[in-house]
């Protein structure tokens, strides 16, 4: 089964952190993706910038408004995913457990719904 990793930053604990610590904790979490993709467990990784460079856009009466970063003010925004496979849920949260990212924000794991099969229900 394939889990989407989500990791959630809180700016205020990242910067918290002693001089050092996040650099120390990224080196780790690198090390930890190589291991895992060796493993079989890691399928992909990626960083998000600051919600600040985003746009959120939303479509109302057939009508588009384009809006400057986040959508939603939230003390925690999403910074990154990483693409699992692991054999259940459990597996999987004990996977995202070993990021330190939960120290900083939070960790949202979440199933993969498998679209060729929803494809296939609705003809596509």
């Amino acid at each position: 089964m394939k889990f989407l990793v989500m990791i959630y930053n809180d700016d205020s604990l990242l910067e918290a952190l002693p001089e050092g610590e996040f650099d120390t904790m990224m080196h780790g979490c690198f090390v930890h993706a190589d291991e895992l993709r060796a493993e079989g467990h890691l399928l992909d990784s990626m960083q998000l910038e600051a919600p600040a460079q985003g746009k959120s856009l939303r479509m109302r009466d057939n009508q588009m408004s384009v809006m400057d970063g986040p959508f939603a003010e939230a003390k925690e925004y999403l910074g990154g995913f990483n693409l699992i496979e692991a054999a259940d849920m459990d597996e999987a949260v004990r996977i995202a457990a070993e990021f330190p990212w939960a120290r900083t924000g939070r960790i949202e794991v979440r199933p993969v719904r498998d679209i060729d099969a929803v494809r296939r229900r609705v003809g596509a």
